[in-house]
């Protein structure tokens, strides 16, 4: 009987933990990076997890942005990544809005895009961590069963963890 190894994960909430917290963040020139983030993700990278970004983006139901804006300002973030030597495994991102779209299992502080990436790439919730900036980002990632839910702002504050 052989049984795959779980991996362990870093979920990341995106405006607010990534990038400087703008309303509605879709272009490139407005995307601010917090200083920290790569150091910090570089430290879990190393460490052999996973990382996914999980963000809300609730300017796609509002027509704020388009689908394509998101991706063109996601596909250039995950470069940025790349040249700092951090792969970001996906992202993940729901585009509704309850008053607009209807309620969904996706948008935080509901946990379906975390619930999706552990089905995906065999995760093990109890020895990943989740990083987020709002109170919907950590019941998110409880809800998910994910064993260390933070807020980027303690851990900027007090050190890498």
């Amino acid at each position: 009987m052989t049984s795959r190894r779980k991996n362990k994960a870093l979920f990341l909430d995106r405006d607010g933990t990534i990038n400087v917290e703008k309303n509605y963040v879709f272009r490139i020139e407005d995307f601010e990076f917090i200083p920290g983030i790569f150091e910090l993700l570089k430290k879990y990278y190393d460490k052999g997890f996973m990382l996914f970004i999980v963000t809300n983006q609730s300017g796609i139901a509002r027509k704020y942005y388009t689908g394509e804006d998101f991706i063109r300002l996601n596909n250039w973030m995950v470069q940025q990544f790349k040249y700092q030597g951090i792969e970001i495994t996906k992202v993940y991102h729901c585009p509704h809005h309850p008053e607009i779209t209807g309620n969904c299992n996706c948008r935080k502080p509901e946990p379906g895009m975390i619930l999706q990436a552990i089905r995906e790439f065999n995760i093990d919730p109890v020895n990943s961590v989740l990083i987020g900036d709002k109170k919907r980002d950590i019941l998110a990632g409880e809800k998910a069963g994910i064993g260390k839910n933070l807020y980027i702002q303690n851990l900027l504050q007090t050190g890498l963890d």
